[in-house]
């Protein structure tokens, strides 16, 4: 059986592995459209603020591992722009000779993953305007760094924007944030945001909420952006306003896409198409909490995903068990931490809710440097079940989200989280932890 994936990051590759730790006697043939195989891209703003000193720390596995430890014949350079449904084909172009290839394939995984959104904005191409998604990205921003950059300025309010405001600040740089939107973090409740912007305040980001930009400008590279409400001086940007699935080459093949143009796919992974399945960024994952499919574009998906499609493309039947929607970021001294929906997501599906917000401490509050900590509960207002959290603090937000996390997952109540066995020692937690406090509360 000759099996084709296309796309060799967190998805492609984990279901190459598994097809090889799976079966015998398949040829698997991987075409990267890029030059880097199986990286973590999570870890390129910490790359770079220095804390991590190289992009060669991110990868995983290389080419050459995948080609003569595995057998897999992995390329690099080769960009698919068709496939061809009936006659089981995929079409594309070399970029290092130049020359168009086509290869068939009995089954076919999808694993193409998201590209940074861009918009049209007058002055875009400018040199010193970067998105940050792939390993060269990051090397071009480090390039550009090298030169006298006093002003960086950040466009989104989203994970990425976070993050990369907080590694230019630490690199010395004047940060400013524009954000469409009234606050940074939409995934979070307003309330629980003004947190953010506190942090963000105090570490001297300047905030420009509620703007949308129109253009930029200078003469031989970016010097200026301007939004509806100003004009702001800058020597960086730093584009961050969203991603979308790279899923435009298959245009008339008659495979099935949905939220923000990813590709349908069922629990198995399989696509409308027979005998072609998708993972990863490029695909849907099914919500548990909305009860419908989503687009949440995060590496343990794509992971997980791409586990799922190596083994059914073997014939192995497992399923994919859904998403909660749980996330954490960095941020300076806080981490945000978020799992299940926000209140305002449920108002927008109609389901009926109510939310109780607690102050607490994330260890005991008489053991020595205890730190605030700041819990938003979720629930049905008719059932009690948990629908999501948010927390937002310095220590120990990780482990209550996580446990959030699993209780959303196997659809518990308020009541049950109180029935939870959780680890309590002075140093660590209070004898009711902060989740179980918030759920004392409900009424």
């Amino acid at each position: 059986m000759k099996v084709v994936i296309i796309g060799g990051d967190a998805a492609g590759m984990s279901a190459a592995m598994q097809i090889v730790r799976n079966s015998s006697g398949i040829e698997i043939t991987v075409l990267e459209k890029g030059g880097v195989y199986s990286y973590g891209q999570c870890g390129l703003p910490y790359v770079i603020s220095g804390k991590i000193e190289s992009t060669d720390k991110l990868i995983a596995r290389t080419q050459s591992t995948f080609k003569e430890k595995y057998g897999i014949d992995a390329r690099v350079l080769h960009e698919v722009e068709a496939v061809d449904v009936e006659n089981k084909m995929v079409k594309g172009l070399n970029h290092s000779s130049g020359q168009a290839f086509s290869l068939p394939y009995d089954r076919l995984l999808i694993a193409t993953g998201v590209s940074s959104v861009v918009p049209n904005w007058e002055g875009v191409k400018l040199p010193g305007v970067f998105t940050l998604k792939t390993i060269p990205d990051a090397k071009a921003i480090l390039n550009y760094l090298e030169k006298d950059i006093k002003n960086v300025t950040v466009i989104g309010g989203g994970y990425i924007g976070l993050e990369m405001a907080e590694s230019f600040a630490e690199l010395g740089k004047k940060v400013t944030i524009i954000e469409r939107n009234e606050q940074l973090a939409k995934i979070f409740d307003k309330e629980m945001a003004e947190l953010i912007h506190e942090e963000a305040v105090k570490q001297n980001i300047e905030l420009k909420l509620g703007e949308s930009v129109e253009s930029f400008g200078g003469n031989e590279h970016v010097e200026f952006v301007k939004t509806n409400k100003g004009k702001y001086e800058t020597d960086l940007v730093l584009v961050a306003v969203g991603v979308k699935p790279n899923t435009t080459f298959l245009e008339g093949t008659g495979i099935q896409t949905s939220v923000n143009g990813a590709i349908q796919v069922n629990a198995y992974m399989q696509t409308s198409i027979k005998d072609i399945y998708a993972a990863g960024d490029c695909a849907t994952q099914y919500h548990r909490v909305k009860e419908k499919d989503d687009h949440i574009p995060l590496g343990t998906h794509a992971n997980k995903q791409g586990q799922i499609a190596g083994v059914n493309i073997v014939n192995i039947p497992k399923t994919f068990k859904g998403v909660v929607g749980t996330s954490i970021i960095k941020f300076f001294g806080l981490t945000l931490g978020r799992t299940g929906i926000s209140e305002t997501e449920a108002n927008m599906l109609h389901i009926p809710c109510s939310s109780i917000s607690i102050t607490s401490r994330d260890i005991a509050g008489y053991y020595p440097d205890d730190k605030k900590m700041n819990l938003k509960l979720v629930y049905h207002k008719e059932t009690y079940k948990v629908l999501g959290g948010q927390i937002i603090g310095e220590n120990g937000i990780d482990k209550r989200i996580d446990v959030l996390a699993t209780a959303i997952f196997h659809s518990m109540t308020t009541d049950e989280l109180l029935d939870l066995d959780l680890a309590y020692a002075p140093p660590y937690n209070g004898v009711w932890d902060p989740i179980q406090q918030a759920a004392r509360r409900v009424k």
